[in-house]
């Protein structure tokens, strides 16, 4: 395994060497930001403090098209800004009267869009450069809860709890497509742009839509059933889906969900070909917190991801852990869909130690062997090399003598 790349300062910085099972299970937090969130301060007399609130989290992060940096959104209501090759925290911008959530970055390093908290339910375009605003993009009539850059252009799609999808242009301030759905909806392009995937709650269906024709009816309709969980409860406990992603080659789709398993389907055809067991799920903002009657987003949404090459996934959990399933043999369906076929369950490869409080955010670097997480603290997670020094020293000691 090639040795990381050594900065200026003398610090390890991320490679781009190709991942493994072996440098996955490796992975060790080699910078902790323990200041990443402000602290909640202390409640006024007659002010109503959020119930079973705790600590204040990061709740969304995001990197620019190259990978050389990392920007949080937090309930504090602010942005950081942070170096991936120096692991240093480059600045800090604040948001108060609108708040901040789901930031991503546009195809250029210095602006981003993200929805609001307060105010409005308005999407901002905002420079980084100079901390100004640029557009605003309004027509929601409730909080985005799903927000997604188009990869290969300035278009950029949203979903929010007023049970629309918005089709937007970052050169255009009115929505240039709508979608009317029966329930919050949860999106993701594929990575040629060409294809969107809309989750709808309550009904447990992913409907994906030609780009080009989106006001036509949606090309596939899948439903997602998992008849594994009818052994747990019956009748059984709803799937909530917070988060959809395609995989590098477009060929499955990833579903996270609030609660104890995500799962992967087939793209093509629907078929639900895995559940990714072995964590806490993060329905609940902390442990002893007693779950509700009914599935909620509660602090999901970000805590599951592919890493780039689609090899393996990552995921965090409410315990502060980290789950990291190899997903390179999954299994292959054919034909018509079987909602009575149980998926593969699949166990992490390794769970990995080391964060403090929930992981509500799990991102791999998609361009360097890198991963970040965050919940009440942020982690840079490198893999570890110095076991392979030691086995390399090793071999040169068996040489030399």
């Amino acid at each position: 395994m090639p040795p990381a790349t050594t900065t200026a300062n003398g610090n390890n910085a991320p490679s781009t060497i190709p991942l493994s099972n072996a440098l996955m299970t490796k992975l060790k937090p080699a910078k902790v930001f323990k200041n990443a969130v402000e602290p909640t301060p202390p409640p006024t007399p007659g002010s109503s403090s959020r119930a079973n609130a705790g600590p204040r989290h990061v709740t969304s992060i995001t990197f620019d098209d190259r990978g050389d940096q990392v920007l949080t959104a937090s309930e504090d209501e602010t942005f950081r800004l942070y170096s991936c090759k120096s692991g240093k925290h480059l600045k800090t911008l604040y948001s108060k009267k609108y708040g901040v959530d789901l930031p991503r970055f546009t195809h250029k390093n210095t602006t981003v869009i993200h929805a609001s908290t307060k105010e409005d339910d308005t999407i901002r375009y905002h420079s980084l450069h100079d901390n100004k605003y640029l557009q605003y993009f309004k027509g929601h009539k409730q909080r985005v809860i799903s927000l997604e850059m188009s990869p290969v252009d300035d278009g950029f799609m949203s979903g929010s709890m007023d049970k629309t999808v918005r089709l937007w242009d970052l050169r255009v301030p009115t929505c240039r497509g709508l979608l009317n759905l029966p329930s919050s909806p949860v999106v993701a392009y594929d990575t040629s742009g060409l294809v969107f995937a809309v989750g709808v709650n309550r009904y447990s269906r992913i409907l994906l839509y030609d780009q080009a024709n989106y006001d036509k009816a949606p090309f596939l309709t899948i439903t997602l059933e998992d008849p594994t969980l009818a052994l747990v409860s019956y009748p059984p406990r709803p799937i909530y889906m917070t988060s959809l992603a395609f995989s590098s080659n477009g060929k499955y789709l990833l579903v996270g969900c609030s609660g104890d398993a995500h799962y992967i389907l087939d793209a093509f055809e629907g078929h639900l070909l895995a559940k990714l067991e072995g964590f806490v799920g993060l329905e609940r903002r902390r442990l002893d917190a007693p779950p509700s009657i009914d599935p909620v987003k509660g602090n999901s949404g970000e805590e599951v991801s592919w890493t780039p090459d689609s090899k393996y996934v990552v995921g965090g959990s409410l315990d502060g852990r980290i789950a990291v399933w190899d997903v390179q043999n999954l299994p292959v369906r054919t034909g018509v869909v079987d909602l009575k076929s149980p998926p593969t369950r699949i166990q992490p490869l390794t769970t990995l130690d080391g964060h403090s409080g929930p992981a509500r955010c799990a991102k791999f670097n998609p361009r360097l062997a890198m991963m970040v997480t965050a919940g009440t603290e942020l982690a840079f997670w490198l893999p570890d090399q110095s076991a392979d020094n030691e086995e390399i020293a090793k071999e040169l000691l068996k040489k030399k003598s």
